[in-house]
């Protein structure tokens, strides 16, 4: 007799506990806005947003509970490898960190010279090292930003 188990991903379960732990965060800070669980309150809309989050992850929790990793993956260690590698790519951990640096620059430089570096960066190296046609790319990209949010919506960017 031979059980076929549906198998999770590596790192899932932990994920789902994460998740579970997050609900149960917002539920607290929900919980902070009035000190009190009323439906006329203003704490009662993110009150029930991470009541259903809550609800969900324990779903999710019960529904993971009879599935099983790859038995290939024997150790805490060697689904932590595989963990990392299907879920920190290259070009996944390349557009975090750029993004990350565009966010902090922003307080530092105007809007519009941070997204010209941002955007020239990401150009060059997701299209291979194209220099050029990336910064005339990135150029364009610009002029569009500046006249739809300058001139036509008249937004006013840091």
């Amino acid at each position: 007799m031979n059980k076929r188990f549906e198998r999770v991903q590596a790192g899932e379960k932990l994920f789902d506990w994460l998740l579970c732990l997050f609900s149960i965060g917002v539920l607290i800070e929900a919980y902070r806005i009035d000190g009190a669980f009323r439906l006329n309150s203003g704490g009662s809309f993110p009150t029930g947003l991470a009541l259903i989050m809550l609800a969900a992850s324990a779903v999710i929790l019960v529904s993971h509970r009879r599935k099983r990793r790859d038995p290939e993956i024997t150790s805490f260690t060697q689904e932590t490898k595989v963990f990392l590698k299907e879920h920190f790519k290259p070009h996944i951990v390349v557009f975090s960190l750029v993004s990350m640096a565009y966010l902090a620059a922003i307080n530092w430089f105007s809007f519009f010279v941070s997204t010209f570096i941002f955007l020239a960066v990401l150009f060059i190296y997701y299209r291979g090292g194209k220099i050029l046609s990336s910064l005339v790319i990135t150029g364009v990209a610009i002029a569009v930003i500046y006249v739809l949010f300058t001139m036509v919506f008249r937004v006013y960017l840091p």
